[in-house]
């Protein structure tokens, strides 16, 4: 595995330099060493584990955002309550809805760019209903609400929507713990993208089932992001894949303008 993630490491290092000019044109002196991992629906930031021990086993200072997912607004609160604590320029992370809610918090001045996992990246306007409609997903027929508007995944379909390539044991554990969501999550819109002023990096999963691997690609793409692929890579790539996850992230860290 260290070998694995080393030349991925060297693999996403010779791209950064050779295909994506807009996210790198001004490569640090200094690796961004902050680094602010921000959850998606449905899960905790637990989830964020494996990828939280390879990053801080490689020196960064890295913090996991436990947003309650009442609200967009009260999301954003949480993410820059995590934010004030940093001592320098931060790297924003985020998977899933997660996307959504750093693409707000990203404007703020300590912020040097913006990575995202398999995660929403919303224009000014947009919803990730309406963009979820636009670009539909294969299984997003296995969310569904409570009477006072909370949602979450039927979990007797959480592993084969939500994260197919992790072991069936594990699954069924995050389908049984799952954080309810407020509904309102996904129709709020998005007024100012971060991702329009800071720079990004972005992750596709290629089998996802939650957010459609061309709605990734699209957020990609409008955003002039960075973008890598993992194929055969589920909804949860953040657990699955957490050493090609951590080498995305690190490069961010080494390319982003330290500025913020």
């Amino acid at each position: 595995m260290k070998y694995h993630r080393l030349a991925l490491a060297l693999v996403f290092s010779v791209a950064a330099l050779t295909h994506v000019p807009s996210a790198e044109a001004a490569p640090s002196t200094t690796r961004i060493k902050n680094i602010v991992l921000v959850h998606g629906a449905f899960v905790d930031g637990s989830g964020w584990r494996p990828v939280y021990d390879l990053l801080a086993r490689d020196g960064y200072n890295v913090t996991v955002v436990q947003q309650p997912l009442s609200g967009l607004d009260e999301d954003v609160a949480a993410t820059k309550r995590a934010l004030d604590r940093q001592d320098g320029p931060s790297l924003l992370v985020a998977h899933s809805y997660g996307g959504a809610i750093i693409t707000e918090a990203g404007n703020d001045a300590r912020v040097a760019g913006l990575v995202y996992i398999a995660a929403h990246a919303p224009d000014e306007g947009e919803t990730e209903t309406g963009n979820g409609q636009r670009y539909p997903a294969a299984g997003r027929d296995a969310i569904t609400k409570t009477p006072d508007g909370y949602t979450f995944i039927d979990p007797a379909r959480y592993h084969a929507e939500f994260a197919a390539d992790l072991p069936a044991a594990e699954a069924e554990f995050e389908a049984r713990s799952q954080m309810f969501t407020a509904g309102k999550v996904f129709s709020t819109p998005i007024v100012d993208p971060a991702w329009k002023k800071k720079p990004s990096w972005y992750m596709v999963a290629q089998a996802d089932r939650i957010i459609s691997p061309d709605l990734e690609r699209m957020y990609a793409a409008r955003a002039h992001s960075y973008k890598v692929e993992i194929p055969g890579a589920s909804h949860s790539v953040y657990r699955s894949h957490p050493w090609e996850v951590a080498s995305l992230i690190e490069l961010a860290a080494r390319t982003a303008p330290s500025g913020g």
